[in-house]
């Protein structure tokens, strides 16, 4: 039987803490203004933008690797 010492669940309880408070601040205020909307509606298109050159970058990353690897064992 598997027995949890405190100092894990101290660890577990402030992993909780910390994951709520990252959702409580990511959480977006639907009663604004336009201005609130607009700066949202930017903000997004950055994140997607963003993600969007995070994927691209990853993939040449690979091509780069996969080249490598076969320059190197040529």
């Amino acid at each position: 039987m598997f027995c949890a010492s405190p100092h894990i669940l101290m660890l577990c309880r402030l992993r909780r803490r910390r994951s709520l408070l990252r959702f409580m601040t990511k959480m977006v205020i639907t009663g604004g203004n336009e201005d609130d909307r607009g700066s949202q509606e930017k903000e997004s298109k950055e994140e997607s933008i963003l993600a969007m050159l995070g994927i691209i970058g990853t993939i040449l990353n690979l091509i780069v690797i996969i080249f490598v690897y076969i320059y190197t064992t040529l």
